[in-house]
């Protein structure tokens, strides 16, 4: 018997089954490695959130160390504060299992306190303080910043803080920044952070960038309470924006190099050689230092550190209140100094 002839396979239905395959695994292979590319990020996001997690551990660390070490050092003796053991103002490494700290303590009193530009007056408004703008004017005059650009700069830094609402006369309050393309309002109260004032009217990125080492934000309205037994050499013109006729740069600069190793007893017996024109004032163009300003015991000290852990980098900055006790942290930021 004969056997029914089987009919050919068409060529081209073999042909589009092929690529029907080839369009399969080239489907998966994409989806493969859509996959794969996941799970990397994803390993590596929960390994730099671990790293992180463990950089904020390191950090709370290194403050409570920094802490016990600050309070060593204000301990030493009740009557001045002085940095016998090279404490202030240099990076100490702390190594660590899975990476390292740098840590660097400074006197946080020694700088011009913004928030020195205004006092609360018998009903409790902020109001504009005369000696805080002139030293303020004076520590951006030894800076080499224009006159007429550090008037701007001041009367606006205090018309953000004061709860008024008239400008100074070379100030700006809201109306002159809500006509802006981004309009916002001032503060009208203490500031928080340095980094504030790059909303003043005036301030440019330049000026920003010339004062910052200069300036600090306590959490007091206060003037700057400068300690003249920490006060570095290269810190000559916070001394001097004190009482900039009675005590030029360059002799508050002398006056630190010859620092007894002890330190001073008394602001007196530092400013013996100044006659009495750099003793209690005003703080007026033209007298002495206000009184109480300058100091020879520290209470608020600034900790900044590095935190490097694998491939986590967190930089942290804690004011330190010693005038507690124990010593707490009274604030801390988060971020680089180009954030801050």
């Amino acid at each position: 018997m004969n056997r029914p002839a089987q009919p050919h396979a068409n060529p081209n239905e073999r042909g589009a089954a092929l690529l029907s395959v080839l369009l399969l695994v080239a489907v998966m292979a994409v989806i493969s490695a859509i996959m794969l590319d996941r799970l990397n990020l994803a390993t590596r996001l929960a390994g730099n959130g671990q790293a992180m997690t463990q950089a904020r551990l390191y950090a709370i660390s290194a403050e409570t160390l920094a802490m016990a070490r600050i309070k060593a050092l204000v301990d030493q003796s009740e009557e001045r504060t002085v940095d016998r053991t090279g404490l202030l103002g240099r990076e100490f490494p702390l190594p660590l299992p899975r990476g390292t700290v740098m840590v660097r303590v400074d006197d946080a009193g020694n700088c011009f306190n913004l928030n020195s530009l205004v006092e609360q007056d018998a009903q409790g408004r902020s109001r504009l303080r005369v000696a805080g703008l002139n030293q303020m004017r004076a520590l951006m005059r030894s800076l080499a910043i224009p006159e007429g650009d550090a008037a701007i700069i001041s009367d606006s830094a205090a018309d953000w803080i004061d709860t008024d609402n008239a400008p100074a006369p070379n100030g700006a309050e809201d109306d002159s920044y809500q006509g802006r393309p981004m309009p916002y309002r001032t503060a009208g109260r203490l500031i928080g952070d340095v980094s504030e004032i790059r909303a003043v009217r005036g301030m440019t990125p330049q000026f920003y960038e010339r004062l910052r080492p200069w300036l600090c934000a306590l959490p007091v309205s206060q003037l700057s309470p400068i300690n003249i037994n920490t006060l570095r050499a290269d810190q000559a013109p916070l001394l001097a924006m004190t009482a900039p006729t009675a005590i030029p740069v360059d002799r508050a600069r002398a006056l630190i190099a010859g620092r007894p190793a002890l330190g001073w007893a008394k602001v007196e017996d530092a400013l013996r050689g100044f006659g009495g024109g750099a003793g209690a004032g005003t703080g007026g163009e033209g007298e002495g230092s206000p009184a109480g300003q300058l100091q020879v015991r520290s209470r608020w000290f600034l900790l900044t550190q590095t935190v490097s852990v694998d491939s986590a980098l967190l930089e942290e900055q804690a004011l330190i209140d010693v005038g507690l006790n124990p010593p707490r942290v009274a604030f801390r930021t988060w971020g680089d100094r180009f954030s801050r």
